[in-house]
């Protein structure tokens, strides 16, 4: 596994999870520190998937701008590789793809009505084409189909403490839409949910993320979860965050990044 351990923090975490590290020390990173601290996936989520590991990242100091030429750039980029990876190969059966199918299998749901968040923006990136919704937006999805996982953002400012992974009672709150209308909808029991106290905040491990939470064109703040499984390595998750904070640096004169890797206490 690579090195992604961080300052020597007291931390109340999952054994075998690390604490959290500052991707900037000179910034005060402190606050983004204490909120990561108390992130969890419950043993719950290990027992159906021991191979599952996210990657966290709370960010500081975006300066919201629109779409740009950048951001442009990245996702023609993006674009260009998933029509590479699905030349030969169905995008059902890219690798890691194929892997959160089988993982949406496991909790009951049917992967080819509700598609894990990378097999859905890899099928818009070889067809109608990735989304432009503002350079933060476009930056985390761009990374998604570059590397091939998972990858969802959501303002941290509007988050009611830690951000934990569990599997849902069914009684959890999820603030949605349905036909322009907000509406407040339920998981259904067993359901992998990520939740904070107020409620769910993406549901079916990373299908739908809540309108509580999401980035808006005035988000500063951010949280942002990368998901893996087998057979993606952690060596690849961490080329993936490396270039998703590389990019972020750009979005601001003092953006602050800490990141903290949750894995299963039994490995």
């Amino acid at each position: 596994m690579p090195d992604l351990s961080g300052p020597d923090l007291h931390v109340s975490d999952l054994t075998g999870s690390d604490p959290p590290m500052s991707d900037l020390s000179g910034s005060d990173s402190s606050g983004l520190q204490a909120f990561l601290a108390d992130a969890s996936v419950d043993e719950a989520v290990f027992e159906l998937r021991p191979d599952y590991r996210a990657l966290l990242l709370a960010v500081d100091g975006i300066t919201p701008g629109p779409s740009d030429e950048s951001s442009e750039q990245l996702l023609q980029h993006a674009e260009s590789a998933a029509r590479d990876a699905t030349a030969s190969t169905p995008v059902d059966q890219l690798p890691h793809i194929a892997a959160w199918r089988d993982a949406y299998r496991a909790f009951g749901a049917k992967p080819q009505r509700t598609r894990n968040s990378v097999e859905a923006l890899t099928r818009r990136a070889v067809g109608p084409g990735l989304p432009r919704v503002n350079r933060l937006t476009d930056l985390y999805n761009a990374i998604s189909v570059l590397h091939q996982l998972p990858l969802g953002g959501e303002d941290l400012s509007r988050y009611q403490g830690p951000p934990k992974l569990l599997r849902a009672s069914g009684q959890e709150p999820f603030d949605t839409a349905a036909e322009g209308e907000p509406i407040i909808e339920h998981p259904l029991p067993g359901e992998v949910v990520w939740c904070d106290n107020a409620g769910v905040t993406c549901r079916r491990w990373n299908w739908r993320q809540a309108r509580r939470t999401q980035l808006t064109d005035e988000t500063t703040s951010a949280l942002f979860i990368l998901d893996i499984l087998d057979p993606m390595t952690d060596e690849q998750l961490t080329i993936a965050a490396d270039e998703l904070v590389d990019h972020l640096k750009e979005l601001g004169p003092e953006v602050a990044v800490v990141r903290r890797l949750l894995v299963n206490p039994r490995d």
